[in-house]
Parts: C-alpha cells; sequence; structure tokens
C-alpha cells in the first residue's frame, strides 16, 4: 500500500522576517503579531539591556533590565485586575524571567509586601502588610508563612513563633494585649493544643478579665 505524503506544516512567514531583522542595539517600538510591543536594547535578536514592553492581551508593563530575550535585574511590573482594573505592581529583582531577590508588591486596597522572592514566589524574609490591617515579619517558604514569624493583629494583640504553610504549627507565644494575657504553649494548624495561660500587662489591659489568674 502506498505511503501518502502529508504537507509539512509551513513556518509563518514573519518568523523568518524576524531572524533576517537581527535587531541588535537600541530601537524604537517594534510591534509582534499578537498586539505586544517592546521599546528598548537588544543583541543578536532578543531583547537585551533596557527596555519596556507592554503585553496587549493583558495590559500588563514591565520597564526595567533583560537578558537574552528575559526580564533579568531590576524591573518594574504592574498589571491590572481584569474585574476591577486595578494594578498590581512589583518593583524589584528579576531573575530568568521570574521575580528573584528582593523586591516590594503593591497590591489592590493597600496590601503591601516587602522581602525576599524566589522562583516567582515569596519566599525568604519578608513583612506583609495585610488590607485587614494585620502585619506579618518572618520567614517564607513558596508564598507562605513558613518558619519563625510574628503575627501583628489590628486590636494589637500578636503571636510570635513557628509557622508551617502559612498556619501557626509549633512552639509559640499568642500575647492577648487587650486583656493582659499571655498564651505560651504549641499549636497546630492555626489551633493551640496545649499551653499556659498567664497573666501579662493586666494593669494596662483595656479589658482585662474580672479575675486574675490565680497562681499554683
Amino acid at each position: 500500500m502506498p505511503l501518502k505524503e502529508h504537507p509539512r506544516a509551513t513556518e509563518p512567514l514573519w518568523h523568518e522576517w524576524d531572524r533576517k531583522a537581527q535587531k541588535h542595539g537600541l530601537r524604537h517600538t517594534v510591534y509582534a503579531v499578537n498586539g505586544d510591543q517592546y521599546t528598548g536594547e537588544w543583541l543578536d535578536n532578543l531583547k537585551h539591556g533596557k527596555g519596556t514592553q507592554v503585553w496587549k492581551r493583558t495590559g500588563a508593563t514591565y520597564s526595567g533590565d533583560w537578558k537574552f530575550g528575559k526580564r533579568d535585574g531590576y524591573g518594574i511590573y504592574s498589571i491590572p485586575d481584569p474585574v476591577t482594573k486595578e494594578y498590581k505592581v512589583y518593583k524589584g529583582w528579576w531573575k530568568n524571567n521570574k521575580k528573584w531577590g528582593y523586591g516590594e508588591m503593591c497590591y489592590p486596597d493597600n496590601e503591601r509586601y516587602t522581602g525576599e522572592w524566589s522562583d516567582g514566589l515569596r519566599s525568604g524574609w519578608g513583612r506583609l502588610q495585610s488590607r485587614d490591617g494585620s502585619i506579618y515579619e518572618g520567614q517564607w517558604l513558596q508564598d507562605r508563612p513558613h518558619g519563625q514569624g510574628t503575627l501583628h493583629l489590628p486590636n494589637a494583640n500578636r503571636y510570635e513563633g513557628s509557622w508551617k504553610d502559612g498556619k501557626k504549627h509549633g512552639p509559640g507565644k499568642f500575647f492577648y494585649l487587650d486583656k493582659g494575657r499571655l498564651l505560651e504553649g504549641f499549636w497546630e494548624a492555626d489551633i493551640p493544643k496545649c499551653g499556659i495561660l498567664t497573666d501579662f500587662g493586666r494593669d494596662e489591659a483595656p479589658a482585662p478579665p474580672q479575675y486574675p489568674i490565680p497562681k499554683v
């Protein structure tokens, strides 16, 4: 039975034109077929040096350092929310097209993270100020509090201790400063499993319980 030859897929002409262009050095705005645009420096047809990229589909913008076609170095990236149109803005360091090193991310509703990144995720030491007014300072791993850290709540209460996968986990201390009490113990998945509750700053507390904890 004779074999049927299928026609080979032809490469779009713009691929060949792009190779022949051999963009090098500083160029004016270059438009891609999908509407994206880049203004800046090139090296051997790759974005390299300082430049600004605008993505048409998402409305995102990056302005900063490039290395062999990828975001690498210091840069500012902003992208609007598809529904609210409010911008999320990152200012910091990049490596191989991902957030890497020290940087600051400003989210809508006044939420802000300042600290270390790795492989595009919050990892290392960082400080997150949440929209509800709470503040977490400490270690992160893959975008979640993990390790040692302190959570400051809007009512001035705070937790100091161990975290795992974004939850209180391990030995820690919870300061109920509104009541003038301290719980020192062990947490598991955000739940205190065992510990010792003592009075702490009871005289300065705004709403202490009626009776102090008896001493044993």
